[in-house]
């Protein structure tokens, strides 16, 4: 897929609103999802003296900022999390927009990227990556890469599918082999929709973003055993890797490629 031409301002601005938006949403989904809570009711409140979050006070990072990150009814802290989640979020919907215009690709880019800052936070802390959540994130690839279709043609499709088959086989490759030692069910799950995702843009980002989250969970491994912060049998969650390496893919993946080829006088 050929990225549009670079957007306006403006929707890069309109994006960047809907990430913070996003981000403010995604706050709720992080804490209430690995509870198995609803993410519609109650209303967000304070976890310190429970008073319901004001409108005023819920304006992503505003709000947290005029407060001084603090609750306005009992002054306890309200961690820095809330705000970085908001400002990550609305970060990587500027990237999007940014790197692929207005397009299909960028539709489908802020989905699954969304579901990846919850999925990267909950694994973190619970080692688990919901499967709801990854039901969202491939809902939202599978439209915009059918709408990607619609506009310009099927030759678009086979590829995505073909490198999303290929990270399946290799993330349930390793799950079997492993009895599910190496990973779990959630990164074999998420696999294919970040598989469907690069390879929508070619082989190039497919394979690099399939090998960096190999490569960037070993080296955080070695220096997590070296540091001594982990032992040698210590389960560390693959996700965040999963999607960092993903995110290169995405981002740098097409130029990665390309001067691997160069090297190795392929090209």
């Amino acid at each position: 897929m050929n990225a549009a031409s670079l957007p306006g301002g403006t929707f890069l601005a309109l994006l960047g609103v809907l990430g913070l938006l996003i981000g403010s949403f995604l706050n709720v989904v992080v804490h209430r999802v690995p509870l198995g809570l609803s993410i519609a009711s109650p209303g967000s409140a304070c976890p310190a003296c429970g008073d319901p979050v004001r409108p005023r006070d819920n304006v992503p990072v505003v709000s947290w900022l005029l407060l001084r990150g603090r609750c306005r009814g009992c002054a306890e802290p309200i961690s820095v999390r809330y705000p970085l989640v908001e400002l990550s979020t609305g970060l990587v919907f500027v990237l999007a927009g940014w790197r692929f215009g207005v397009s299909a690709y960028t539709l489908g880019a802020v989905v699954v990227l969304a579901a990846g800052v919850a999925h990267f936070l909950i694994d973190l802390e619970h080692q688990r990556l919901p499967f709801p959540i990854t039901g969202v994130a491939a809902c939202g690839a599978l439209a915009a890469l059918g709408l990607d279709a619609a506009l310009n043609g099927p030759d678009v499709l086979w590829p995505a599918v073909a490198s999303a088959g290929v990270w399946l086989a290799v993330y349930g490759g390793i799950w079997l082999g492993t009895a599910g030692r190496g990973m779990g069910l959630g990164d074999v799950a998420l696999a294919p929709v970040l598989g469907l995702l690069l390879g929508w843009l070619g082989w190039g980002p497919s394979l690099v973003g399939l090998g960096a989250g190999f490569v960037i969970g070993g080296l955080v491994g070695v220096a997590l055993i070296a540091s001594g912060r982990v032992g040698r049998r210590a389960r560390v969650p693959h996700g965040p890797f999963l999607l960092s390496g993903a995110v290169l893919g995405m981002f740098a993946g097409a130029s990665l490629w390309e001067g691997y080829l160069g090297v190795v006088g392929l090209t």
